[in-house]
């Protein structure tokens, strides 16, 4: 376990990811983090990352009643890490025991108080995921048009023109058909034949 953890480390240091540096994020809960979210930029703000992300409340209010409740929906194994470092932050004094303790003073139940703190990591985890995006790409560390490495330059979604190579050119007209058209053997009523029977 210590040897995978190690290894998931060295990966997401690899990545050029600070995810570890928010508290309760360690190298298992980055790495999969960054394994299902790949590039940042297709999600527009961070409500889009926490509706994806299961983190985002869903209205359960009634009457008078305003409140929210747990989503079921979304990338739950990144709601799950999401939830570890929610509580990594309880156990430790820390802001987000604090603010879980001032939504409790607010009148939250428990499970509300932790869905907004939820709410919190992930935004968090969002910020994090787009500075490290555009520090890849001034750093210029092989960053592809996501801010991650692994797509080149001249691929076709960096520029506006994608390079093509002879076996990507058209051939010249259509092919020469190869077979040839079968006879008809269907009986045709011919003119003599109409003037007889008539």
């Amino acid at each position: 376990m210590k040897k995978a953890t190690a290894e998931l480390k060295t990966q997401v240091a690899a990545r050029g990811s600070h995810l570890t540096d928010i508290l309760g994020v360690g190298p298992v809960v980055a790495a999969r983090v960054l394994a299902d979210v790949g590039d940042v930029a297709r999600f527009a703000d961070r409500n889009r990352f926490a509706s994806w992300s299961g983190t985002a409340p869903l209205d359960a209010s009634s009457g008078e009643q305003n409140r929210h409740r747990l989503s079921r929906a979304g990338n739950r194994r990144v709601n799950h890490v999401i939830h570890i470092a929610a509580i990594s932050q309880l156990r430790v004094d820390s802001e987000g025991r604090t603010y879980y303790r001032r939504k409790r003073a607010e009148g939250e139940k428990p499970l509300e108080a932790l869905r907004c703190l939820k709410r919190r990591i992930s935004d968090a985890i969002y910020r994090q995921l787009v500075a490290d995006a555009a520090a890849a790409q001034l750093d210029g560390v092989n960053a592809g048009p996501g801010g991650h490495s692994g797509a080149s330059q001249t691929s076709s979604a960096a520029g506006f023109h994608p390079r093509t190579d002879t076996s990507d050119q058209p051939l010249p007209g259509p092919a020469q058909p190869t077979l040839r058209p079968t006879p008809s053997t269907r009986k045709t009523v011919t003119a003599k034949a109409l003037t007889a029977a008539g």
